[in-house]
C-alpha cells in the first residue's frame, strides 16, 4: 500500500512526480492491455466515438429528410439499415444519434463527478456533523430507484435533452459521494496524511494534494461504468416521450417511435437497440477492465 501512495501522491519535489505519474500510467495500460474483454469494449467505444464525430461525412442521407414512398422499407442496396415511419434513412439516424446519446453520458457523468466528488471528499473528511448532514441528503437520493428520480426531474426540470443530460448527472451524484467518502475514510489517517498535517499543511491542502490524487482510480472506474447507464437511462427516458423530442435522431426516442410497428417493420427497434446494447456493453467491459487494472495489489 505505501508504494501505491508514493506513486500516485505528488511528490515534494516538481520533477519527480512527472515521472511517476507516468510510471504508473503506463503500467495500469500495460495491465489493461492484457485483458482482451477490456479491450474489445474499448475498441466498441473507438468505434462508435469515431461514427459519431464523422456522422456528416459518412451519413449516406440526411437524419431528418423523409421519403414516405420508402416508409417502413427494410434493409436493402440503398438504405442498409431500412427506413424509419417517415421513410428516414435509420442508418443515417443512428449515426447522429450516437452523437447525442455519447454526448448525454458525458455531459450527465461530468455533472455527477462535479457534485459528487467534493460531496464525498468533505464528508469523509470532515465527519461528525458535515457528514451527517450531507449522508443524509444522499440517503434521501438512494430511497429512489434511479430511472425514477430520473423521471421525477425530467418532469420538474422540463421536457428536452438539457434536461435530460441534468437529470440523469443529478441522479449519478450519490454514486460519486458515497465512493469518494469511503476512500477518504480510509485515506485521512494515512501516515502522508498525518505527516502532511503535521507539517502545518491546511486542510484544502491535503484534501486536493494528498487525498483527491488517491482517490483518482475508483472514480475513473465508477466513471466508464456510470456512461453506459447513463446512456441507458436517457434512452430510456427517451423511450417514454421525456427526453430528445422529435425529429431529433435520439436512440431512445427512435426505439420509441418504433415499438408501434414492431410486427410490421422490427429493423427499427432491433438495430436501435443493438447499439444501445453495444455502447453500454462496450462501457462496462471497459470498466470491469480498468478496474482490474488500477488494482495496487496486482503486480506487473
Amino acid at each position: 500500500m505505501a508504494t501505491q501512495q508514493r506513486i500516485i501522491t505528488p511528490a515534494p519535489e516538481g520533477a519527480a512526480a512527472p515521472s511517476a505519474s507516468l510510471s504508473w500510467s503506463r503500467a495500469v495500460w500495460k495491465r489493461l492491455r492484457r485483458n482482451r474483454l477490456a479491450m474489445f469494449g474499448l475498441f466498441i467505444i473507438v468505434t462508435f466515438v469515431v461514427l459519431a464525430v464523422l456522422a456528416p461525412w459518412i451519413a449516406p442521407y440526411d437524419p431528418t429528410q423523409s421519403s414516405f414512398a420508402k416508409r417502413l422499407a427494410g434493409p436493402s442496396k440503398e438504405h442498409w439499415l431500412g427506413n424509419d415511419e417517415l421513410g428516414r434513412d435509420l442508418f443515417s439516424r443512428l449515426l447522429y444519434g450516437a452523437r447525442i446519446s455519447l454526448r448525454i453520458g458525458l455531459i450527465s457523468i461530468g455533472i455527477g463527478m462535479a457534485v459528487g466528488v467534493p460531496l464525498g471528499l468533505v464528508s469523509g473528511y470532515y465527519g461528525r456533523w458535515v457528514d451527517l448532514i450531507v449522508q443524509r441528503f444522499i440517503d434521501v437520493m438512494l430511497a429512489f430507484p434511479g430511472i425514477l428520480l430520473a423521471i421525477v426531474l425530467v418532469s420538474a426540470f422540463g421536457v428536452g435533452l438539457e434536461n435530460v443530460m441534468l437529470a440523469v448527472g443529478i441522479v449519478s451524484i450519490p454514486t460519486y459521494a458515497r465512493i469518494v467518502r469511503g476512500s477518504v475514510l480510509a485515506l485521512k489517517e494515512a501516515e502522508f496524511v498525518q505527516a502532511a498535517r503535521a507539517a502545518g499543511a491546511r486542510d484544502l491542502s491535503i484534501i486536493v494534494r494528498h487525498i483527491l490524487p488517491n482517490c483518482v482510480a475508483p472514480v475513473i472506474v465508477q466513471s466508464s461504468l456510470q456512461v453506459g447507464s447513463s446512456i441507458l437511462w436517457a434512452a430510456g427516458l427517451g423511450f417514454l416521450g421525456l427526453g430528445a423530442q422529435p425529429p431529433t435522431p435520439e436512440w431512445g426516442t427512435i426505439l420509441s417511435r418504433g415499438r408501434q410497428y414492431i410486427m410490421t417493420a422490427p429493423h427499427i427497434t432491433t438495430f436501435t437497440g443493438l447499439a444501445i446494447m453495444l455502447v453500454v456493453l462496450g462501457f462496462n467491459l471497459l470498466g470491469d477492465g480498468l478496474r482490474d487494472a488500477l488494482d495496487p495489489r496486482l503486480k506487473d
